[in-house]
């Protein structure tokens, strides 16, 4: 009887836990971005097909923000997840990054695909058609070693 109740308590505890935590809210913002700013302005209509279902979300500021965004603890995972992947290649920016950067991000576009490190399995695991089969992942390394060549 005095486990059960100790039991129904805790359950409690745990429910206002949860409402209580949805009132800590992150930023969760698609920043405005000149169009022609964007990396993806110089990409094949196969490699921004590629962008868009693999990269998109964070890489870019034009994230989705699902349903399950609204929700703590998953929004703080989610809103850092896309603040990292930001910081780390915002394609949306693409002229503010200087060329030496660039030609690192656009080997790191090939190089990070052909290790299976991005997009992450994390990401995968939510969004299955985000995975990038060998052939994907060829018109990526073909296209950025292009794309290396252009930067001055």
């Amino acid at each position: 009887m005095r486990a059960a109740r100790y039991l129904r308590w805790f359950l409690v505890a745990i429910l206002v836990l949860f409402l209580l935590i949805q009132f800590v809210r992150p930023a969760r913002t698609n920043p405005v971005a000149d169009p022609s700013a964007n990396l993806m302005k110089h990409a094949t209509p196969e490699v921004a097909k590629i962008f868009s279902r693999a990269c998109r979300d964070c890489h870019s500021n034009e994230t989705v923000w699902p349903i399950y965004s609204q929700v703590a603890p998953a929004s703080w995972l989610l809103a850092y997840d896309v603040r990292e992947g930001r910081d780390h290649f915002n394609y949306s920016e693409w002229t503010a990054i200087d060329p030496d950067d660039q030609d690192k991000l656009l080997g790191g576009v090939c190089s990070l695909t052909k290790r299976g490190r991005m997009p992450m399995r994390k990401y995968i695991w939510l969004h299955p058609t985000a995975k990038l089969s060998s052939a994907d992942i060829q018109t990526l390394c073909t296209w950025s070693e292009k794309m290396r060549d252009t930067i001055q």
